[in-house]
């Protein structure tokens, strides 16, 4: 999805050891290489090892195959934005969501790459994935910025909508590009610097 600076989670959750399973992560692994209008139906059934009809049972079309992958990926916002949220104070709430994501790099990275993929789908199906992706991702770290600021955690001449865009901006180098050597050390060093400020203590 152009223009969005935030790394989408895994995709599909379902139970493991599924034909829904199979299908979510073939399907996967084929829009990646070879982009959405690059994968046939035949070619996902052929790689899960099912027939079309019984894809097709589990799918109406590639776009509802596709659409379902990033359904997945909003759930998993969702479980993020909750797990943080449990958490007492922003330090905890960040430091939370910073860890679990950098724990699920690899799948944001393909995350992202299936999200860039998003312009090829209906216009009215590409604005309810976009108009949900703002309300649960968005929405979820602006309230917990707002709650923050209300408890008197920020600082009060930047607005929380600011800072919630330089945290996502300290984030996003996290899960694109080159894996550090020590993911989580680096994510707990930017975390603090956010924090805290770059000039030494």
């Amino acid at each position: 999805m152009r223009g969005v600076t935030v790394p989408l989670p895994p995709t599909v959750a379902y139970p493991p050891d599924t034909t829904r399973t199979r299908i979510g992560q073939e399907a996967a692994r084929l829009f990646v290489a070879s982009g959405y209008h690059g994968v046939s139906m035949r070619e996902v059934a052929e790689a899960v090892g099912v027939t079309k009809p019984a894809l097709y049972h589990h799918y109406a079309d590639k776009e509802s195959l596709f659409l379902a992958m990033l359904d997945g990926a909003l759930a998993g916002l969702a479980r993020l934005i909750e797990h943080a949220s449990a958490q007492n104070g922003l330090s905890a709430q960040l430091d939370t969501l910073v860890s679990e994501l950098v724990d699920s790099a690899p799948e944001q990275r393909v995350g992202l790459q299936l999200a860039s993929e998003l312009r090829h789908v209906s216009p009215e199906r590409r604005k309810t994935f976009e108009n949900e992706y703002r309300r649960i991702w968005m929405g979820g770290l602006s309230a917990l910025f707002e709650a923050a600021s209300a408890r008197g955690e920020l600082r009060a001449d930047m607005p929380p909508p600011m800072l919630t865009r330089a945290f996502l901006a300290l984030i996003y180098p996290l899960v694109t590009g080159t894996p550090p050597t020590d993911p989580q050390g680096t994510a707990r060093a930017l975390l603090s610097v956010y924090l805290d400020g770059a000039r030494p203590r």
